[in-house]
């Protein structure tokens, strides 16, 4: 079962990819964890990476697909996986379409977390991060014990930058513009499956495991 996730910053396609991940014994493979596991161990296309990162520069798109298709030859991918994070334009998901053909394979599904702009913003306002353990809470969906104050450590909980309104609108701008038209892709290739994101957690779970079926 081979998945690529999508949807907007803030639309919970990562929680969902966990779940996914979890449920049917496969990886779920974020570009992030390509990059630092690569990094760790120091590999020749590691350290390519480490070439532009050093530089402040984004990895070219041909080099973070050596690396995910890399990725996919591990034992643990067998099964499948779950993708998430890549592709982000349609240039990289034609790119991704190709490699895998030339390895005569295929993607089975991308599903889009579906989540209205309005909705995303509200949600990521009410998010708090702990400066010190890193833990995430929520003031509607996950509160910590005692307002502020992190469950796991004591530490302070403040609202990051990331999370902050105008900025998720320019992540959000960035995602209509360069992003969604995945959508179109994904549909055109009779691969789309859209799951509505508004939906609680565990609700949202079922939808995609209703598709998996």
């Amino acid at each position: 079962m081979k998945i690529v996730m999508l949807g907007a910053p803030g639309a919970g396609k990562g929680t969902q990819a966990k779940k996914i991940a979890a449920k049917y014994g496969i990886p779920h493979i974020s570009t992030g964890d390509i990059f630092r596991a690569n990094l760790k161990a120091q590999t020749e296309l590691g350290m390519k990476a480490k070439e532009y990162m050093d530089k402040g520069l984004l990895v070219p798109d041909s080099l973070t697909l050596e690396l995910i298709m890399d990725r996919f030859k591990n034992d643990d991918c067998k099964n499948g996986y779950v993708l998430d994070g890549f592709p982000r334009t349609i240039p990289q998901a034609e790119a991704l379409t190709e490699a895998l053909k030339n390895n005569n394979d295929s993607l089975d599904y991308a599903i889009d977390v579906d989540v209205p702009d309005d909705f995303i913003i509200d949600r990521m306002a009410g998010r708090r991060a702990c400066l010190d353990c890193g833990g995430t809470f929520h003031v509607v969906f996950n509160a910590p014990k005692q307002e502020g104050i992190c469950d796991l450590c004591g530490g302070k909980l403040v609202l990051r930058n990331d999370d902050k309104p105008e900025t998720v609108k320019l992540r959000l701008n960035v995602y209509h513009e360069q992003t969604q038209p995945l959508i179109d892709y994904y549909k055109g290739q009779k691969l789309l499956k859209s799951v509505d994101g508004t939906k609680n957690v565990d609700e949202v779970f079922d939808s995609i495991l209703q598709i998996l079926a």
